[in-house]
């Protein structure tokens, strides 16, 4: 018989998934939240996470499908994409080292609602100070960062395996600060979830892949269906969004979220540790 209660836990998880994962707002401390508040964060949970994180890897390589096949077809022979590559791995490493050293520690000792919280606001503290400072762009487009750019935001996007800090949120702002436009920013930002997303979802596949079970084949189709079509339009609405404004709502939505988050831990909502 079909838990339509859990179907409907999946269709919510995966619009929070779609649109908080490639947002500056950390797509992982809503999940948490959310999660909780749903009665939906089990281990059967941690395992729908995966399939809903995966579906939104896939929003993104089908967004930019046709420059991904280019550089693809293209790699020995243009320069923009050979570039593209080398600074993709090189941007990479930071936090696949880091992760690989720490990731363990980390769980440990930092998934709790303080560390959450102020991740959040200092993230929006962070974000307010970027934008007010004087922006000097030195790369318009991704085709014009270099190698030293790119491991630049790698280093930013390792500060992300602190939670409640978003991936994109520190390379999008890292990118700002470093000299990116803010399109090239957000764009590099897309970018580079694919790979970081792809081998962080086959580690999580394989260290539970004991709790996978065919009977859960309909949570991972309605959630990843969602969560696709959710970070479909968030990433398409952020790049529009950016050509008109700047990243000050998010800021304040940090700061907002970051005092729910003490909120909910002080008055006993939502668990923020074992995650």
């Amino acid at each position: 018989m079909t838990d339509y209660i859990l179907l409907f836990h999946a269709f919510i998880l995966g619009i929070v998934e779609g649109l908080t994962e490639f947002l500056p707002v950390s797509s992982t401390g809503h999940l948490i939240l959310v999660g909780q508040l749903l009665g939906f964060n089990d281990d059967k949970g941690k395992v729908f996470e995966i399939a809903i994180q995966f579906a939104a890897i896939l929003a993104v390589v089908w967004e930019y499908r046709a420059r991904l096949g280019h550089a693809l077809v293209s790699m020995t022979s243009e320069p923009a994409s050979q570039r593209l590559a080398i600074n993709l791995i090189v941007s990479f490493l930071p936090a696949a080292i880091l992760g690989f050293l720490f990731l363990k520690q980390i769980k440990a000792y930092l998934f709790n609602p303080f560390v959450v919280a102020a991740a959040f606001i200092i993230g929006g503290l962070l974000i307010l100070w970027v934008e007010r400072r004087q922006h000097e762009v030195r790369a318009e487009s991704i085709d014009d960062m270099t190698w030293q750019d790119a491991l630049k935001v790698g280093f930013a996007q390792a500060l992300a395996m602190i939670p409640g800090t978003s991936r994109s949120g520190a390379t999008i702002i890292g990118g700002l600060f470093f000299g990116l436009s803010r399109r090239a920013a957000t764009e590099f930002s897309f970018f580079l979830a694919i790979p970081t997303m792809f081998v962080a979802t086959l580690y999580d596949v394989y260290k539970h892949r004991d709790l996978f079970s065919a009977a859960d084949l309909g949570l991972f189709v309605v959630g990843g269906t969602v969560s696709f079509i959710s970070a479909f339009i968030a990433v398409r609405g952020l790049i529009r969004f950016i050509s008109r404004h700047d990243f000050t709502v998010f800021a304040w939505y940090r700061i907002i979220f970051g005092l729910l988050v003490l909120a909910s831990a002080e008055m006993g909502w939502v668990d923020w540790g074992n995650h």
